[in-house]
């Protein structure tokens, strides 16, 4: 039988009633083997799920480094724990962003020759593999190096679970123009141009985001996680205002009964809870971060990003990725 993933069942906005129902879901329609960390006295039915307990909990407003390392018997850090000690194939939390990452780099540790860890959001497209996003906000100052490492990663990462044979890579700036861009951006886009390994076609801009002409969108974590909202805000937006224009009148009602059949599948498709979750790139082991207002739905999928990163032997191939020997 497989390791068990680790799911932190305090987590998230809907915790712990979401979580459970998520990872029973997990359980009944995708066969995976999960384990709740939780405490005990909160957690309610467990559905059957077997429990590691412990006895805090991280809130999502607690600094992230001060709480995991005050609160060391955390669903947090004691999920982290089990991965680190092989007892767990991955950890997943919609719990504070911030002490996951911290949580996962503590306790399991960096790849060899990581400068820092990233988060990979996919940003979907319909009817092709989605484009993966990085760093999505784990790192709000970056150096040069840093991002051409995050766009290593991301693309060992996109050929190795999505099959994309030589993944395009794009940088975020405000032109398509290598000249434009701060000292970032400009530094980063000649280190990029210079690595043969890398299939990088030049800068792109945020109307690239969606949807995206390359494989993977690289920026700094404080850009990136700007981007992601701005398009998570934008694309709830147009959802309602579609929605509110069909039930307008009979004409629309009408429009609406025809259209909503084509509407439905792309809304999906779209949709954040399909997705399941952000990854932690460059820790060793696997580390899923879901939305904070994740639902059942949204957790099963998590759980299931999770299985296929630990089936597709996904940390392996990124510790090949990096070499000590190349970061300056």
């Amino acid at each position: 039988m497989t390791l068990p993933i680790a799911l932190d069942a305090m987590g998230g906005d809907f915790a712990p009633g979401e979580i459970i129902a998520g990872a029973r879901r997990a359980v009944d329609e995708l066969g995976l083997n999960v384990t709740l960390v939780g405490v005990l006295e909160l957690l309610g039915d467990p559905l059957g799920l077997e429990v590691v307990a412990c006895t805090e909990v991280i809130a999502m407003d607690e600094d992230p480094g001060v709480s995991v390392r005050k609160k060391k018997d955390s669903s947090l850090v004691r999920a982290a724990e089990l991965v680190r000690d092989g007892k767990a194939s991955a950890m997943v939390s919609a719990g504070n962003t911030g002490a996951t990452m911290a949580s996962a780099l503590l306790r399991m540790g960096r790849l060899p020759g990581v400068i820092r860890p990233c988060i990979a959001t996919p940003i979907p497209r319909p009817s092709t593999t989605p484009m993966l996003l990085v760093d999505a906000g784990a790192n709000a100052e970056c150096k040069p190096e840093m991002l051409v490492q995050f766009a290593q990663m991301a693309s060992t990462f996109v050929k190795a679970h999505y099959g994309v044979d030589r993944p395009s890579v794009g940088l975020l700036s405000i032109g398509e123009e290598s000249s434009k861009g701060t000292p970032l951006v400009k530094a980063t886009s000649q280190l990029l141009r210079e690595l043969s390994s890398l299939n990088f076609v030049g800068n792109v801009e945020g109307r690239d985001l969606v949807p995206s002409p390359v494989d993977v969108v690289v920026t700094d974590g404080f850009t990136g996680n700007v981007a992601l909202k701005t398009l998570e805000g934008a694309l709830k937006f147009v959802f309602s205002a579609v929605l509110e224009a069909i039930g307008t009148n009979d004409a629309t009602k009408a429009a609406g009964d025809v259209l909503l059949r084509y509407l439905l599948p792309v809304v999906a498709a779209l949709s954040a809870e399909n997705q399941g979750g952000a990854l932690l790139l460059g820790v060793d082991g696997i580390c899923v971060i879901s939305h904070g207002a994740s639902n059942a739905t949204a957790i099963m999928n998590a759980l299931r990003v999770a299985d296929e990163m630990d089936r597709g032997g996904v940390v392996e191939k990124l510790r090949t990725t990096i070499r000590p020997d190349q970061v300056a």
